[in-house]
């Protein structure tokens, strides 16, 4: 791997994500919050120090004009390294209000994975600290390098390695020949739904700045919220729905939504294998919930299909937003729910967990070894939306879902273990490497926080979601021996 790339990268990212910085400034400003101005001029004094440093003192990155030719080891190294850095920056802001570099950390790596898991025990903090919270989960939603991708032309040609290290998917979907112009597509889609939604609550009561910081954590699939208990906090039905309905949307092919949109055509939704499973699968989970409710929690049929509904499409998305205290449920509610923890929503949508489309191409591909078997010399070829995948691909998929596994397994032990809670372990494991947020316990469950956590669970959460995150492999490849060998050009 090339230093110069590498250094000239991530000196990119850093000097532009001081911009990101002015947002909660300015909304200090508005309500005359002076106090938290420095936070985050302080933050932003870090960051530009770190992109001088390397962009001017590693050899040569100054003089580098373009990185057309940045080779795919590189591009994993890069997004990898900048997501480190992005929650380190993240995190310093934290500091100013009292949380420790841990629980700081574990905010902010909680915050940009979407997962939306918090080790907040009071909401008494300022307007600035709860826009920045879901502020930098929007901006985690489709990804900060997505992002940049979008808007610099330093990384036109080279995006392209970038895009897929970033969200890697069992294929390589875009929209456009250029991925610059795709990446474009995906946030305009993404910032489009955003202001509906921002509206939407607003006409429903939800207060301005409320609806800002909900809408923004909505569709970034993170679950954030300015209100201590979530979703349920606001009372009301229809910002429940409204809050589901967009939810659903985050779960959703951003690509696919592009080309309903351009087409004007909803019958796409209905074309495409993978929504129709993620729609049958939520309405599924809801209806088999909503009945244990009805009978076993005297839920009425309304309430039951509500709060259902809602949190499945929290869970599955990896929201992780909540309209009711579900660990108040009963044991077959609950037991459903975890289910949907390790279903995941669509590929090239703000949602986490394994994803829709690798379910439905395993379960295909272990359909035609079953067929193999009574049929030797068939010729079987395991096909999505009428498109042929390689074996390649599926031997990828499956590699992904053995790691997912081990590494989830490892996490619920050693997390059982330290906190003495099995639920805990398996809870807090598929939470942080699916994204999630919170648990099954009174402690981490979606009223209560995780601060309680012994440091070295939260320091393995904060590594597991930001593997989740990355979807795995970025991080399987950085354990590889040969994958740390560097030199200047």
């Amino acid at each position: 791997m090339r230093l110069t790339y590498i250094a000239n990268a991530l000196s990119i990212v850093l000097g532009y994500l001081n911009l990101a910085l002015i947002f909660p400034i300015v909304v200090a400003l508005i309500f005359h919050d002076y106090k938290s101005i420095l936070p985050f001029i302080v933050t932003g004094l870090i960051a530009w120090i770190l992109s001088i440093i390397l962009k001017y003192c590693v050899k040569g990155t100054s003089e580098l004009e373009n990185m057309n030719d940045i080779k795919k080891a590189e591009a994993l190294f890069i997004v990898t390294v900048s997501w480190i850095m992005f929650a380190i920056i993240v995190a310093i802001p934290y500091l100013f209000y009292g949380l420790g570099p841990v629980d700081a950390l574990f905010e902010s790596v909680s915050g940009i994975t979407t997962t939306g898991a918090t080790i907040l025990t009071s909401y008494e903090y300022p307007q600035a600290f709860f826009f920045w919270r879901s502020f930098v989960q929007w901006l985690g939603g489709l990804g900060i390098i997505v992002l940049f991708i979008a808007i610099l032309p330093q990384f036109a040609v080279a995006g392209r390695q970038m895009f897929f290290a970033e969200a890697p998917g069992p294929t390589e979907d875009k929209l456009t020949p250029r991925i610059r112009n795709t990446a474009s597509a995906l946030w305009k889609i993404y910032l489009l739904l955003t202001v509906i939604c921002m509206l939407l609550l607003i006409l429903a009561g939800m207060n301005p700045f409320d609806a800002v910081c909900n809408s923004m954590s909505t569709l970034a699939a993170g679950g954030f919220s300015p209100n201590s208990l979530s979703t349920m906090g606001y009372n009301s039905n229809l910002i429940t729905w409204i809050m589901l309905i967009f939810m659903f949307f985050a779960g959703t092919s951003f690509n696919l939504l592009y080309n309903v949109i351009k087409k004007r055509n909803v019958s796409l939704f209905f074309k495409s294998e993978e929504f129709k499973l993620y729609l049958f699968m939520v309405l599924l989970m809801s209806g088999l919930i909503t009945l244990a409710l009805v009978i076993n929690s005297g839920y009425s049929v309304f309430q039951g299909i509500t709060h259902s509904l809602y949190q499945v499409i929290s869970i599955s998305t990896s929201t992780g937003s909540a309209s009711v205290d579900f660990v108040q449920w009963d044991l077959t509610s609950k037991i459903l729910l975890f289910i949907v923890m390790f279903m995941g929503s669509c590929a090239s949508s703000a949602g986490g967990g394994i994803k829709m489309t690798r379910w439905l191409l395993l379960f295909r591909a272990l359909k035609a070894e079953l067929v193999r078997i009574l049929h030797p010399n068939a010729v079987l070829n395991v096909k999505i939306d009428n498109t042929n995948i390689s074996s390649d691909i599926l031997r990828q998929i499956v590699i992904f879902i053995i790691y997912y596994f081990i590494i989830f397994a490892i996490g619920a032990i050693v997390i059982a273990i330290i906190e003495q809670s099995s639920i805990i372990g398996l809870a807090g494991s598929i939470t942080a490497l699916g994204n999630i947020g919170p648990g099954f316990d009174s402690v981490t469950g979606p009223m209560g926080g995780f601060s309680s956590l012994h440091i070295v669970s939260k320091i393995l959460m904060i590594v597991w979601m930001l593997v989740g995150r990355l979807e795995i492999i970025p991080f399987v490849v950085l354990l590889q021996p040969d994958f740390w060998s560097f030199k200047e050009k």
